[in-house]
């Protein structure tokens, strides 16, 4: 069979590479993809937000499937399109991918069907927004309530900060439209984790934990970033916690989509913040997270086509989700500036040396290829990951092979894991 993903980061690469596993696949696609995904997959010159464009590419070349691997296409509604002209695709269609689009629906959703999650207020003015805060407890959380690229949550310690915070979102549009609503909340106290799970409109299955450091520099300090690594799976995530999720916030959210007429078929991304009163939701994404896909598909035993397959025939309750007994750690290197200033266009060298490696991967995110070779294209250039029989070896499987790669202005955090070290 033929495969199209539509997308051209990290997570795609991840998804592509998962793809290539399957032996059901023959051919697979990439839109606009880059230059780690051209070495399994075709690169097709469509962005992920050409809809007519990208659904003419699947019926000219008889496209058996097409995933969506990002936010902003699923939100606008491209999963919609394929479906109006026949063509299979694996995503929420924009009605449910609104669980992302706006984090005042969502936010409204979990209060309506009592999922768990912390206390909030929804602004549409910055008069009204700042009048709330002279009243409020800090730390608190400001969000844009649209896509931000996971960088429109700001945590403010005072009301300084908070106002400053409400002028960046609301007043002086960092994040554009995204930052017409903002959605105020309390601040949540514990171990984050995030669980991607499948979802088939009624049934979801959760995948193996993981959880992402957003910190641009170490300590978790510095601007928040589309995340700078990850480890899978947490250790703070125990079967106790797993199953009061299932029961409390994964099938809640599924038949609140559903009761809703949003039938949600796709990747549901669930943020977790396991505080002293029990897990709450931090947020919802509707696909794949990035860096979390780098390591959660890894380590998944099942043929990542039959699951899809499953998911949209409404047939996920037959699939025996399956991962393997380690672990996994990625280790995003950026260009130094990144989230804010940096420089493009820096040839990379050593990603040879992953060839063959039973247990070591390279996703490429910000790379394209040159007549020159591979060269940085973005602010996270790629993820290293490795795997081990546990989090502390699969940590320095990860920070060795970051070694094996040099570009002229390549960075990284340093204690992505360190949290393991908490653990008992």
């Amino acid at each position: 069979m033929k495969v199209l993903i539509v997308g051209s980061g990290g997570r795609e690469h991840a998804i592509a590479w998962s793809v290539s596993q399957s032996k059901r696949v023959d051919k697979i696609y990439c839109a606009p993809g880059n230059g780690g995904i051209a070495q399994i997959a075709e690169c097709v010159d469509i962005t992920a937000m050409e809809f007519d464009k990208l659904a003419d590419f699947a019926e000219e070349n008889q496209i058996d499937l097409t995933i969506i691997g990002m936010d902003d296409p699923l939100v606008g509604g491209i999963v919609d399109v394929f479906e109006e002209r026949g063509l299979r695709v694996f995503g929420p269609r924009k009605n449910a991918a609104i669980i992302e689009g706006s984090k005042s629906f969502s936010k409204d959703l979990m209060k309506k069907y009592d999922i768990p999650t912390c206390h909030y207020e929804t602004f549409h003015s910055p008069e009204e927004a700042l009048l709330y805060l002279g009243g409020c407890n800090f730390p608190i959380v400001l969000k844009a309530d649209g896509l931000a690229l996971g960088k429109g949550v700001l945590i403010c310690q005072n009301l300084e900060e908070a106002e400053a915070g409400i002028a960046t979102l609301m007043l002086d549009k960092q994040f554009g439209d995204a930052g017409d609503t903002v959605v105020i909340e309390d601040f949540m106290v514990g171990r984050e984790a995030s669980v991607l799970c499948f979802c088939d409109g009624t049934h979801i299955k959760p995948m193996t934990s993981a959880q992402d450091h957003k910190r641009a520099k170490d300590g978790d300090q510095g601007l928040n970033t589309g995340g700078m690594g990850t480890f899978s799976p947490s250790p703070f995530y125990t079967e106790e916690i797993q199953q009061f999720c299932e029961e409390k916030i994964y099938q809640p959210t599924m038949d609140a989509m559903k009761a809703e007429g949003r039938d949600f078929v796709g990747i549901l991304f669930v943020g977790l913040m396991m505080t002293a009163d029990g897990p709450k939701v931090l947020e919802y994404n509707e696909r794949f997270g990035d860096p979390e896909a780098q390591v959660v598909l890894p380590r998944m035993k099942n043929d990542i086509i039959d699951v899809i397959d499953a998911c949209i025939d409404g047939k996920l309750d037959q699939i025996d989700l399956q991962f393997e007994d380690n672990a996994a750690v990625c280790v995003v290197l950026a260009s130094d500036g990144y989230p804010e200033h940096y420089e493009k266009g820096k040839l990379i060298s050593g990603l040879e040396k992953f060839d063959g490696k039973d247990g070591y991967y390279v996703f490429h995110a910000g790379t394209k290829l040159t007549d020159e070779g591979i060269v940085t294209n973005g602010g996270r250039v790629l993820g290293v990951t490795a795997k081990g029989k546990d989090l502390k070896e699969a940590r320095k499987n990860a920070y060795e092979a970051t070694e094996w790669i040099s570009f002229e202005n390549k960075y990284m955090r340093h204690d992505i894991g360190k949290a393991i070290d908490d653990a008992k």
